[in-house]
């Protein structure tokens, strides 16, 4: 099995707060494509705005994951793609 892209990357300019978003979304990524701030950070005990500052940074680092800011309804949706 290879390494995450967190383990690649070894949190590489990431705040403790996107390792563990970043970690979220790599274990569903296989299952889930959209994801919804407020439903990452009600998993991770994040406010649906930090999510969402949050999710800036790990668009910008170097993973496996493309991460695109999707659609606005209720909260901020977010496409995930390995």
């Amino acid at each position: 099995m290879g390494a995450t892209a967190t383990e690649r990357t070894g949190g590489a300019g990431l705040s403790e707060k996107q390792q563990r978003i970043l970690a979220y979304l790599e274990g569903r990524v296989d299952e889930q494509t959209y994801f919804k701030s407020r439903c990452i950070g009600d998993a991770l005990d994040l406010s649906a705005k930090e999510v969402g500052t949050n999710m800036r940074a790990i668009q910008s680092v170097a993973t496996d994951l493309e991460v695109e800011k999707w659609g606005y309804s209720s909260s901020t949706t977010w496409m995930v793609t390995a």
